[in-house]
């Protein structure tokens, strides 16, 4: 493993800076999933508040915390940072910082809101890392995070016998890795696009991920970009946890949380709370 287990990422980030930005694609595929986990009532309050965005990447969420009015700090563990220094330079609403969750350069009680989607079960102690977060709040603050969950396609997929090999190689040799099998794969999804039972039955033998069901508004080119980040994100990752929504809202409850929203969503578990 690396020293830093989120190399990986920071290549691919840097590689497909703009690949899920909804100012490149043109649809607004982060901006409903950001504001369905800040939640609607919480919108109007969020303009003017200080946001921690904790595992900014290239800035696909910075992008929507930005158009809301926020005052963001975005951080990433990786060199990630510097793809999103290009896509939202640093300015008085904007600020950029290479730092890792365990260890933020932050006092506790600095941020209103903490903000972390597709993040924390890349970390090594996911329960750690949501502790941190809301140690970085103030009292009434609102911490935003999902969480990957458990799901039959773990079982049932080849991707997790390839994730064994392609995890351990260097960020280079990964980054080829995943290119060649979405090159071999894509065709045959594509193909069956039409077809839900087709696309189940390839996904057994396909490692790769794609969006020809799930987001049919993409156009091809985007639906190559988007396979070929999703599946080096998911085959080169160090750390995978899964949680129950049970598991993550008894969390939040032993950290003080309250109106605690906690549900099945997006990737896994979607959940949200105030800081009591």
């Amino acid at each position: 493993m690396s020293d830093n287990y989120a190399a990986a990422f920071g290549k691919q980030w840097k590689k497909y800076s703009q690949t899920q930005l909804d100012s490149y694609t043109g649809v607004p595929i982060t901006r409903r999933r950001t504001l369905r986990c800040i939640g609607e009532a919480n919108l109007p309050w969020m303009r003017g508040k200080r946001v921690l965005e904790a595992g900014c990447g290239a800035g696909r969420f910075t992008e929507i915390l930005l158009s809301l009015g926020a005052h963001v700090t975005s951080i990433d563990l990786s060199d990630a940072v510097d793809a999103n220094r290009q896509n939202f330079p640093i300015n008085n609403q904007h600020q950029i910082a290479q730092a890792d969750l365990e260890r933020l350069p932050f006092s506790p009680g600095t941020f209103d809101v903490a903000f972390c989607l597709g993040v924390i079960q890349h970390t090594p102690n996911p329960e750690n890392t949501i502790a941190r977060l809301y140690e970085q709040l103030k009292t009434g603050g609102l911490l935003v995070i999902d969480h990957y969950t458990f799901t039959l396609s773990d079982f049932t997929k080849s991707s997790g016998l390839f994730r064994v090999f392609a995890k351990r190689m260097t960020p280079e040799k990964g980054m080829a890795f995943t290119e060649k099998l979405v090159n071999m794969f894509l065709p045959l999804h594509k193909a069956a696009r039409h077809s839900r039972v087709a696309q189940m039955a390839i996904s057994r033998i396909s490692p790769i991920f794609t969006y020809y069901q799930t987001l049919p508004e993409l156009a091809d080119d985007l639906q190559h970009e988007w396979a070929l980040l999703d599946t080096h994100d998911a085959l080169t990752d160090w750390y995978k946890h899964r949680r129950t929504p049970a598991q993550i809202e008894k969390t939040l409850k032993a950290l003080g949380g309250v109106d605690i929203h906690c549900v099945y969503g997006g990737n896994g578990v979607e959940a949200r709370c105030r800081k009591g």
